[in-house]
């Protein structure tokens, strides 16, 4: 069974059709990158995927249960966290709180131990602040040591972009849906980008949805790229095959660039 099924998906705008009859799986332990122009409808895919957008008809399915209907934190809770395309870090609280805020849809406190400060709450925020740590030191000396404790706003552009990463992995997901992690990044840092990507799939294990226009990021990462343009998908296969598909370059040099994906 796949652990990401999506079958013919619809999703309206008005009288804009945004997703038309999106159909694809991933497998899992497998990184998969969807590609298209701007306006392609790629990240209202994502939102799709995650519960922000409820779609017209269709179904999703994550190791098998339904997805729809379900808010977002019940989906992040299931085992599916997403990044966003515009960075959503807490600029004011520290590296290690926001990463240890991925936690909380797991968190064991009642509401009164919490407001108590009961030794069960005490307990349960040293496992979590245990979690965050664990999951910082994955990204080595980039998020590590004396930067726990730093304000996020003291971070490279890049780090936000890492510690993003983090606090998805925080949540406990297997399934990370990754809105252009490398945007805005030199070709240094997308290609520490693109080999943090493959780490999370070969040592830590996670599936991985992609989104991404880097094609240099998307070559070197994937084991299978879809392309869309208007909300359909126009072809599915290698990096190759797809970015050789005429509709794919049709798709490309059709365009004008500018908007949003």
């Amino acid at each position: 069974m796949p652990l990401l099924e999506v079958n013919g998906v619809n999703l309206s705008f008005g009288g804009l059709r945004a997703i038309q009859n999106l159909s694809f799986e991933v497998e899992d332990q497998e990184i998969v990158s969807l590609i298209g122009p701007n306006g392609a409808g790629k990240s209202t895919a994502l939102n799709v995927l995650t519960g922000i957008y409820p779609p017209d008809s269709g179904e999703i399915r994550y190791r098998g249960t339904s997805l729809l209907g379900l808010k977002p934190h019940a989906i992040t809770a299931l085992g599916v966290a997403r990044t966003f395309q515009t960075l959503r870090v807490f600029l004011n609280l520290s590296v290690i709180e926001n990463v240890m805020t991925g936690a909380y849809c797991h968190s064991h406190s009642s509401l009164l131990a919490t407001a108590l400060r009961l030794p069960s709450w005490r307990r349960e925020e040293m496992r979590i602040r245990s979690l965050a740590e664990k999951n910082l030191a994955f990204f080595g000396d980039r998020l590590m040591g004396y930067r726990h404790d730093q304000p996020a706003y003291s971070l490279s552009y890049a780090n936000r972009r890492r510690l993003e990463i983090a606090r998805a992995m925080t949540t406990g997901a297997t399934l990370l849906l990754l809105d252009e992690p490398a945007a805005g990044m030199n070709p240094n840092e997308s290609a520490e980008m693109t080999e943090l990507i493959g780490k999370l799939r070969d040592e830590a294990g996670y599936t991985i949805l992609l989104i991404e226009h880097d094609m240099n990021v998307v070559g070197n990462i994937s084991d299978r790229v879809i392309a869309l343009d208007y909300g359909q998908k126009i072809a599915e296969g290698t990096f190759e095959s797809v970015t050789s598909d005429p509709k794919v370059i049709e798709a490309y040099l059709g365009h004008q660039t500018g908007g949003e994906a």
